[in-house]
């Protein structure tokens, strides 16, 4: 397993000497940086341009407002199982990127039966469904996309993004949350509100191999302004500390959401969707519960009554079931929206 090293050494040394929250005075981290004062201020000045919240007190003493595990691709690799980490081909934990999805992307794709992965602890361009921003702030969540190569795309069906939602759930709740729902087609969801997303995107030509990327974005513990700033979005919000755990680990979670995705695609590859559906009926956070689709052709309302075989979803109108198929229509929920 190729594993990079990661870029701006220095912003990431920075944030490692004050990552347990505990105030460092400017002498002490130009002392460990072997760095001057002055450059430990610029440092400070650039990090806070990216949106990192650094808080100042005289002397100058420096501290994060909370503690933070800083991603590392050697603690991820050595959570891994055994049989996990021979299938992983490059695992990649860059400081800082415009999404990882697209990192991915433009990378080959992985041999068949190992993947690629990258998680960052910024990601500038990250994106949800149907073109939407994901707001994913600095240490109080988890960006991870992982690639994968299908030997053909009819391998790569919509359903897809119904069985990564539950992987996702599966990772989660191994650090001791309570059971998560996932909303059709893409959504982790807590108490009716989001906890996470899930983008999958494929690159295939006619006939031949599928490079397909999952992208997933989970909320770990926000501060009430980063909340109100996701929520201003027009939804809902949960993080994985509402659930259970005051703090998750984050490398441990990255180990996780890795072995659920890589057996989740192993037996999705055998027998599709079809293998999934039983749990994802279990988990469906909107079966029988009024609902509104829109689509290419406008706005169905109606009563959501799970999904099928094949991962679309069957809207009741008038006492007819009508089938919505993933990237044709998305799902709200009469009572507020998500």
């Amino acid at each position: 397993m190729a594993v990079s090293l990661a870029s701006h050494l220095a912003p990431r040394a920075l944030l490692a000497l004050m990552a347990d929250g505990e105030a460092c005075s400017c002498a002490h981290l130009a002392r460990e940086l072997a760095i001057d004062r002055g450059e430990v201020a610029r440092l400070v000045q650039s990090l806070r341009g990216l949106g990192i919240d650094i808080h100042e007190a005289a002397g100058p003493d420096y501290r994060l407002p909370a503690p933070v595990e800083l991603l590392d691709a050697g603690r991820i690799s050595s959570a891994l199982r055994d049989d996990v980490r021979t299938r992983i081909h490059r695992l990649e934990i860059p400081f800082e990127v415009d999404s990882t999805n697209t990192r991915l992307l433009a990378r080959a794709p992985p041999p068949r039966g190992l993947a690629n992965v990258c998680s960052a602890e910024l990601q500038h361009a990250g994106r949800g469904r149907r073109g939407r921003a994901w707001i994913s702030p600095f240490g109080g969540s988890l960006v991870l996309s992982l690639g994968w190569s299908f030997p053909d795309a009819g391998g790569a069906s919509p359903a897809l993004s119904l069985a990564v939602g539950i992987a996702v759930a599966r990772a989660a709740e191994r650090f001791g949350t309570r059971e998560l729902r996932v909303k059709w087609p893409n959504d982790l969801w807590l108490d009716d509100r989001k906890l996470g997303g899930v983008l999958v995107e494929l690159r295939a030509e006619a006939g031949g191999a599928a490079h397909v990327v999952i992208g997933i974005g989970l909320n770990l513990k926000l501060s009430n302004e980063h909340r109100r700033r996701m929520e201003a979005q027009g939804m809902r919000i949960a993080t994985l500390s509402d659930a259970g755990p005051a703090m998750v680990a984050r490398n441990g979670l990255a180990a996780a959401l890795m072995e659920e995705l890589v057996g989740m695609l192993d037996e999705f590859e055998r027998c599709g969707f079809a293998a999934f559906h039983a749990e994802w009926t279990r988990r469906d956070a909107l079966r029988d519960r009024g609902a509104r689709v829109h689509g290419a052709d406008g706005v169905r309302e109606g009563t959501a009554r799970g999904v099928d075989e094949d991962g679309a979803l069957l809207l009741e109108v008038g006492g007819e079931l009508q089938r919505h198929v993933s990237g044709e229509a998305s799902l709200r929920l009469h009572e507020g929206g998500a």
